[in-house]
């Protein structure tokens, strides 16, 4: 017998604007029980000091999570010149420091190595696996570790404004599992005076910007007032990077059994998309012969 899940089925996206001092999970928790929803997720995660868009997603919304992980995010932070930390930014103690200042000159000149397709080791105190558990709580516990390079595209590294001599702002738009901190971190060490992050903000991920994205104070009223569907967003938002296809009604069924379905249009073989039926989200997964071969099907 099928276990029954506590809660509402409710389907959708909440963008939070996650402010800092709190961890991703407990955002995730917090919207979960507002909705009294039975199952809810994040779209990548952001470090307890970061603020910014945090997506979360409520019951079917959680299948399209890897799409939305995927999906190019922009941030926004300060870099202190100066001192290195054991996490990269400023809640970590401070392990070696620097009286040495880059020019501006110096700063802009060092970002181009930054950009494009990249090698960046994570932080110590990161949610990579080490042997099965987690850097960060290795470090905790005062293990140093040799993390291994790992692959990252740069679209845009831009230094926006240079408050004074001991700090730097910039923006980057990356690709999925970009460290911040580790840029901090390697810029500082490229200009010979250490580095790490004052603070750090996510402006957007993919679809969801922060100029959509309610405080979590907003959502506690929206939870007493009752009025919290009007801040849900739809399920399909997180699929507008994907062709959009008509399932025809017999199509709508096999894929709802997840069986390849018919559908209306064309595309070339193989490429990916996914199928709707009466304004809903059936299935997405790869174009063959006129049908959709589904790896996630949405049960409305």
């Amino acid at each position: 017998m099928a276990r029954n899940r506590k809660g509402r089925p409710v389907h959708g996206w909440v963008i939070v604007d996650k402010p800092a001092r709190i961890g991703s999970t407990d955002v995730v928790n917090i919207v979960r029980r507002a909705f009294a929803a039975q199952k809810a997720g994040h779209a990548g995660t952001l470090d307890p000091a970061a603020t910014g868009v945090l997506a979360v997603a409520l019951g079917e919304a959680t299948k399209t999570i890897p799409l939305i992980a995927d999906a190019p995010k922009c941030y926004r932070f300060r870099v202190t010149f100066g001192a290195s930390t054991s996490t990269d930014d400023a809640e970590g103690a401070v392990t070696a420091t620097s009286a040495h200042r880059p020019t501006d000159a110096q700063v802009l000149a060092a970002l181009p190595a930054f950009r494009g397709d990249i090698l960046q080791v994570p932080p110590q105190v990161s949610a990579v696996r080490v042997d099965g558990e987690r850097a960060y709580d290795l470090a905790r516990d005062g293990v140093a570790m040799d993390l291994a390079a790992r692959p990252l595209h740069v679209e845009l590294l831009e230094l926006t404004a240079r408050p004074d001599a001991d700090h730097a702002d910039l923006e980057m738009v990356c690709g999925k599992g970009g460290y911040v901190r580790s840029i901090a971190r390697d810029l500082g060490l490229t200009l010979g005076c250490l580095g790490h992050v004052a603070w750090l903000r996510r402006e957007w991920s993919g679809p969801f910007h922060t100029r959509d994205a309610i405080a979590l104070d907003s959502l506690r009223h929206r939870a007493e007032a009752g009025t919290l569907e009007e801040i849900l967003q739809p399920l399909e938002l997180a699929l507008a990077s994907l062709p959009q296809l008509q399932a025809t009604p017999e199509g709508a069924i096999r894929l709802r059994n997840g069986n390849p379905g018919q559908v209306l249009g064309q595309l070339p073989q193989g490429e990916p998309a996914w199928a709707e039926y009466q304004g809903r989200a059936v299935a997405v997964g790869h174009y063959i012969g006129g049908q959709l071969v589904p790896n996630r099907v949405f049960n409305w």
